[in-house]
Protein backbone atom coordinates (compact mmCIF):
# COMPACT_ATOMS: atom_id res chain seq x y z
CA UNK A 1 0.00 0.00 0.00
CA UNK A 2 1.78 3.11 -1.24
CA UNK A 3 0.75 6.75 -0.96
CA UNK A 4 2.59 9.96 -1.78
CA UNK A 5 3.22 12.16 1.28
CA UNK A 6 4.07 15.86 0.93
CA UNK A 7 5.12 18.09 3.83
CA UNK A 8 4.74 21.85 3.27
CA UNK A 9 6.95 23.97 5.52
CA UNK A 10 7.94 27.61 5.77
CA UNK A 11 11.34 26.96 4.14
CA UNK A 12 10.93 23.72 2.19
CA UNK A 13 8.34 21.43 0.59
CA UNK A 14 9.32 17.77 0.93
CA UNK A 15 7.81 14.67 -0.64
CA UNK A 16 8.32 10.90 -0.81
CA UNK A 17 6.33 7.80 -1.67
CA UNK A 18 5.53 5.89 1.55
CA UNK A 19 4.83 2.23 2.20
CA UNK A 20 2.12 2.79 4.82
CA UNK A 21 2.24 -0.82 6.02
CA UNK A 22 5.88 -0.44 7.09
CA UNK A 23 6.13 3.32 7.63
CA UNK A 24 9.15 3.68 5.33
CA UNK A 25 9.99 5.71 2.25
CA UNK A 26 10.15 3.65 -0.93
CA UNK A 27 11.73 6.53 -2.88
CA UNK A 28 14.34 9.15 -2.07
CA UNK A 29 12.92 12.29 -0.50
CA UNK A 30 12.59 15.28 -2.82
CA UNK A 31 12.93 18.76 -1.32
CA UNK A 32 12.07 22.00 -3.12
CA UNK A 33 12.53 25.44 -1.55
CA UNK A 34 9.25 27.02 -0.45
CA UNK A 35 8.54 29.87 -2.88
CA UNK A 36 8.76 33.39 -1.50
CA UNK A 37 6.18 34.81 -1.22
CA UNK A 38 4.47 31.50 -0.42
CA UNK A 39 1.24 32.30 -2.28
CA UNK A 40 -1.37 29.59 -2.84
CA UNK A 41 -0.60 29.46 -6.57
CA UNK A 42 3.18 29.23 -6.07
CA UNK A 43 3.03 26.54 -3.37
CA UNK A 44 0.42 24.55 -5.29
CA UNK A 45 2.75 24.61 -8.32
CA UNK A 46 5.49 23.05 -6.16
CA UNK A 47 3.08 20.32 -4.98
CA UNK A 48 2.28 19.59 -8.64
CA UNK A 49 6.03 19.48 -9.43
CA UNK A 50 6.56 16.87 -6.72
CA UNK A 51 3.66 14.76 -8.04
CA UNK A 52 5.16 14.97 -11.54
CA UNK A 53 8.68 14.13 -10.30
CA UNK A 54 7.44 10.84 -8.85
CA UNK A 55 5.23 10.19 -11.90
CA UNK A 56 2.47 9.65 -9.33
CA UNK A 57 -1.14 8.88 -10.23
CA UNK A 58 -2.50 7.62 -6.89
CA UNK A 59 -3.74 9.42 -3.79
CA UNK A 60 -1.76 12.17 -2.10
CA UNK A 61 -1.53 13.26 1.54
CA UNK A 62 -0.28 16.77 2.21
CA UNK A 63 0.54 18.71 5.38
CA UNK A 64 -0.06 22.43 5.85
CA UNK A 65 1.42 24.73 8.54
CA UNK A 66 -1.91 26.01 9.85
CA UNK A 67 -5.42 25.01 10.86
CA UNK A 68 -7.14 22.92 8.17
CA UNK A 69 -10.81 22.01 8.53
CA UNK A 70 -12.47 19.80 5.89
CA UNK A 71 -9.79 20.81 3.40
CA UNK A 72 -10.13 24.56 4.00
CA UNK A 73 -7.24 26.60 5.45
CA UNK A 74 -8.12 28.83 8.42
CA UNK A 75 -4.67 30.05 9.56
CA UNK A 76 -1.31 30.40 7.79
CA UNK A 77 1.29 31.79 10.22
CA UNK A 78 4.39 31.03 8.09
CA UNK A 79 2.89 31.21 4.60
CA UNK A 80 1.07 33.91 2.64
CA UNK A 81 -2.15 35.14 4.28
CA UNK A 82 -3.95 34.64 0.93
CA UNK A 83 -4.27 30.96 1.96
CA UNK A 84 -6.83 31.78 4.64
CA UNK A 85 -10.31 30.75 3.53
CA UNK A 86 -9.13 28.71 0.54
CA UNK A 87 -10.09 25.09 -0.07
CA UNK A 88 -6.55 23.70 -0.32
CA UNK A 89 -7.73 20.18 -1.15
CA UNK A 90 -9.77 21.40 -4.10
CA UNK A 91 -6.97 23.67 -5.33
CA UNK A 92 -4.27 20.99 -5.12
CA UNK A 93 -6.61 18.39 -6.56
CA UNK A 94 -7.25 20.60 -9.57
CA UNK A 95 -3.53 21.29 -10.08
CA UNK A 96 -2.54 17.61 -9.90
CA UNK A 97 -5.64 15.88 -11.23
CA UNK A 98 -5.48 13.63 -8.15
CA UNK A 99 -7.30 13.17 -4.84
CA UNK A 100 -5.35 15.23 -2.26
CA UNK A 101 -5.98 15.10 1.53
CA UNK A 102 -4.66 18.12 3.44
CA UNK A 103 -4.07 18.23 7.21
CA UNK A 104 -2.25 20.30 9.82
CA UNK A 105 1.50 19.60 9.89
CA UNK A 106 1.77 18.86 13.62
CA UNK A 107 -1.26 16.56 13.37
CA UNK A 108 0.47 14.65 10.55
CA UNK A 109 3.62 14.25 12.65
CA UNK A 110 1.48 13.02 15.57
CA UNK A 111 -0.25 10.42 13.41
CA UNK A 112 3.13 9.23 12.09
CA UNK A 113 4.57 8.90 15.60
CA UNK A 114 1.47 7.11 16.87
CA UNK A 115 1.51 4.47 14.14
CA UNK A 116 5.26 3.99 13.62
CA UNK A 117 7.16 6.05 16.19
CA UNK A 118 7.53 6.91 19.85
CA UNK A 119 3.81 6.62 20.70
CA UNK A 120 3.30 3.28 18.98
CA UNK A 121 2.52 1.16 22.03
CA UNK A 122 0.62 3.84 23.94
CA UNK A 123 -3.15 3.43 23.73
CA UNK A 124 -4.14 6.26 26.06
CA UNK A 125 -4.05 10.04 25.63
CA UNK A 126 -0.91 11.09 23.74
CA UNK A 127 0.06 14.72 23.17
CA UNK A 128 2.78 15.38 20.62
CA UNK A 129 4.46 18.76 20.93
CA UNK A 130 6.82 20.05 18.23
CA UNK A 131 9.32 22.68 19.38
CA UNK A 132 10.76 24.85 16.62
CA UNK A 133 10.03 28.30 15.20
CA UNK A 134 6.72 27.98 17.04
CA UNK A 135 5.02 25.22 19.00
CA UNK A 136 2.80 22.70 17.24
CA UNK A 137 0.62 20.10 18.95
CA UNK A 138 -1.23 16.91 18.05
CA UNK A 139 -3.67 15.22 20.44
CA UNK A 140 -4.40 11.50 20.02
CA UNK A 141 -6.76 9.28 21.97
CA UNK A 142 -6.47 5.52 21.47
CA UNK A 143 -4.89 6.23 18.09
CA UNK A 144 -7.62 8.64 16.95
CA UNK A 145 -6.55 12.19 16.13
CA UNK A 146 -8.37 15.19 17.63
CA UNK A 147 -7.37 17.68 14.90
CA UNK A 148 -6.20 21.30 15.05
CA UNK A 149 -5.57 21.63 18.79
CA UNK A 150 -3.14 24.60 18.38
CA UNK A 151 -2.01 24.45 22.02
CA UNK A 152 1.05 26.49 21.08
CA UNK A 153 -1.26 29.51 21.16
CA UNK A 154 -2.50 29.03 24.72
CA UNK A 155 -1.81 32.10 26.84
CA UNK A 156 1.21 31.73 29.14
CA UNK A 157 2.48 34.72 31.13
CA UNK A 158 0.31 37.09 29.12
CA UNK A 159 1.41 35.97 25.64
CA UNK A 160 1.18 33.12 23.15
CA UNK A 161 2.96 30.15 24.72
CA UNK A 162 5.14 29.74 21.61
CA UNK A 163 6.41 33.32 21.99
CA UNK A 164 7.60 32.39 25.49
CA UNK A 165 8.83 28.80 25.17
CA UNK A 166 9.51 27.83 21.52
CA UNK A 167 12.99 26.68 20.54
CA UNK A 168 13.42 29.84 18.45
CA UNK A 169 12.92 31.90 21.64
CA UNK A 170 15.76 30.00 23.34
CA UNK A 171 18.03 30.99 20.43
CA UNK A 172 16.83 34.58 20.21
CA UNK A 173 17.08 35.28 23.94
CA UNK A 174 20.26 33.16 24.39
CA UNK A 175 18.62 31.18 27.20
CA UNK A 176 20.64 28.52 29.02
CA UNK A 177 19.29 24.95 28.97
CA UNK A 178 18.15 25.44 32.58
CA UNK A 179 16.33 28.71 31.79
CA UNK A 180 14.61 27.22 28.77
CA UNK A 181 13.67 24.05 30.65
CA UNK A 182 12.12 26.26 33.34
CA UNK A 183 9.87 27.87 30.73
CA UNK A 184 9.03 24.47 29.23
CA UNK A 185 8.16 23.20 32.71
CA UNK A 186 5.59 26.00 33.00
CA UNK A 187 4.22 25.15 29.56
CA UNK A 188 4.02 21.37 29.99
CA UNK A 189 2.51 21.73 33.47
CA UNK A 190 -0.25 23.86 31.96
CA UNK A 191 -0.83 21.27 29.21
CA UNK A 192 -1.00 18.32 31.57
CA UNK A 193 -3.47 20.14 33.83
CA UNK A 194 -5.71 20.70 30.78
CA UNK A 195 -5.69 17.32 29.03
CA UNK A 196 -4.05 14.88 31.51
CA UNK A 197 -2.06 12.95 28.91
CA UNK A 198 -0.46 9.55 29.46
CA UNK A 199 2.53 10.52 27.29
CA UNK A 200 4.22 13.57 25.80
CA UNK A 201 6.10 12.98 22.52
CA UNK A 202 8.48 15.83 21.74
CA UNK A 203 9.30 16.60 18.11
CA UNK A 204 11.12 19.30 16.17
CA UNK A 205 14.83 19.42 15.33
CA UNK A 206 15.78 19.95 18.97
CA UNK A 207 14.36 16.52 19.88
CA UNK A 208 17.37 14.86 18.16
CA UNK A 209 19.52 15.88 21.15
CA UNK A 210 17.25 15.69 24.22
CA UNK A 211 19.93 15.02 26.87
CA UNK A 212 20.91 18.62 27.74
CA UNK A 213 17.35 19.84 28.37
CA UNK A 214 14.60 17.20 28.46
CA UNK A 215 15.61 15.71 31.87
CA UNK A 216 15.45 19.25 33.33
CA UNK A 217 11.71 19.59 32.62
CA UNK A 218 9.70 18.92 35.75
CA UNK A 219 6.26 17.45 35.10
CA UNK A 220 4.40 14.30 36.14
CA UNK A 221 3.79 12.96 32.62
CA UNK A 222 6.22 10.61 30.89
CA UNK A 223 8.08 12.45 28.11
CA UNK A 224 9.97 10.90 25.18
CA UNK A 225 11.63 12.30 22.04
CA UNK A 226 10.01 11.66 18.66
CA UNK A 227 11.50 8.81 16.62
CA UNK A 228 10.58 9.58 13.02
CA UNK A 229 12.15 13.07 13.15
CA UNK A 230 11.72 14.92 9.84
CA UNK A 231 10.03 11.92 8.22
CA UNK A 232 6.99 12.12 10.54
CA UNK A 233 5.04 14.69 8.52
CA UNK A 234 5.42 12.87 5.21
CA UNK A 235 4.53 9.49 6.75
CA UNK A 236 1.56 10.94 8.68
CA UNK A 237 0.24 12.68 5.57
CA UNK A 238 0.42 9.42 3.61
CA UNK A 239 -1.38 7.58 6.42
CA UNK A 240 -4.11 10.23 6.43
CA UNK A 241 -4.58 9.81 2.66
CA UNK A 242 -5.03 6.07 3.20
CA UNK A 243 -7.51 6.61 6.04
CA UNK A 244 -9.55 9.05 3.97
CA UNK A 245 -9.52 6.55 1.10
CA UNK A 246 -10.71 3.74 3.38
CA UNK A 247 -13.43 5.95 4.86
CA UNK A 248 -14.62 6.96 1.41
CA UNK A 249 -14.96 3.32 0.37
CA UNK A 250 -16.74 2.44 3.61
CA UNK A 251 -19.16 5.34 3.40
CA UNK A 252 -19.97 5.33 -0.30
CA UNK A 253 -17.67 8.24 -1.10
CA UNK A 254 -18.68 10.60 1.70
CA UNK A 255 -15.61 11.89 3.57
Amino acid sequence: MKYLGIDIGGTGVKGAVVDIKKGVFVTDRLRIETPQPATPEAVTDVVAQIVKHFDWDGRVGCTFPGVVMHGTVHTAANLDKAWVGLDAEKMMGKATGLHVSVMNDADAAGVGEQVFGAARKDAGVVLMVTLGTGIGTALLYHGELVPNTEFGHLVLNGQDAEKYAAESVRDREALSWEEWAGRLTEYFTMLEDLVWPDLFVIGGGISKEPDPWMPLIKCRTKMVPARLRNKAGIIGAALQAERRHARAKGHHGHL
